[in-house]
């Protein structure tokens, strides 16, 4: 039970990480000007717990923090944009194999924000426009402005806020190797 992406770490972190999303969402958010758009903290936080917990943590902090959200702001959750979260934090969380946490350097950086441009494309250009079209039927031209100012606005937060999170949270790491036994 050790590897499994539901050890009852990865469920803690799930929880704790749906109710942070939640409350950043609610608090850490700048409007864009744009309809139902801003710039939220929560994105970074969401990144960051996707490289230390893994894809499913990230796609169900993602899943279950914007729903909380929608259900507390709006009644009910706008499921395309829900999934579109989710889908941010599962492909974040497929790049955590390949970053090296104990040595985030700049190479790590730029990997990081590779998987998190890539998570946000299909995310915000790809997957919530086309199911708000699907599902709300919404008209086209909205749900891609909307879409195009989300995936600004969270590459940006992620880029800035993220990197340096899972900086800070690189740092606090002990280095393998780095204690040695006193005599």
């Amino acid at each position: 039970m050790k590897n499994s992406a539901l050890s009852i770490k990865n469920i803690v972190a799930i929880g704790i990480g749906s109710a942070v999303f939640l409350v950043l969402a609610r608090f850490g958010s700048i409007p864009t000007g744009i309809p139902n758009t801003n710039f939220e903290i929560a994105y970074a936080f969401l990144a960051l717990m996707a490289i230390i917990y893994g894809p499913l943590s990230g796609f169900l902090i993602g899943f279950i923090g914007h729903t909380l959200k929608d259900m507390l702001f709006y009644g009910s959750p706008w499921f395309s944009w829900v999934l579109a979260s989710a889908i941010v934090g599962l492909i974040i969380g497929m790049g955590s194999k390949k970053i090296d946490l104990e040595n985030f350097n700049k190479k790590q950086i730029i990997k990081f924000n590779i998987y998190q441009i890539i998570a946000n494309i299909i995310a915000w250009l790809i997957v919530a426009p086309s199911l708000d079209v699907l599902i709300y039927s919404e008209p086209v031209n909205k749900v891609f402005i909307q879409g195009i100012t989300a995936l600004i606005s969270h590459v940006i937060v992620q880029a800035t806020i993220g990197t340096g999170l899972i900086i800070l949270y690189s740092k606090s790491l002990v280095k393998k190797g780095s204690l040695s036994k006193e005599s």
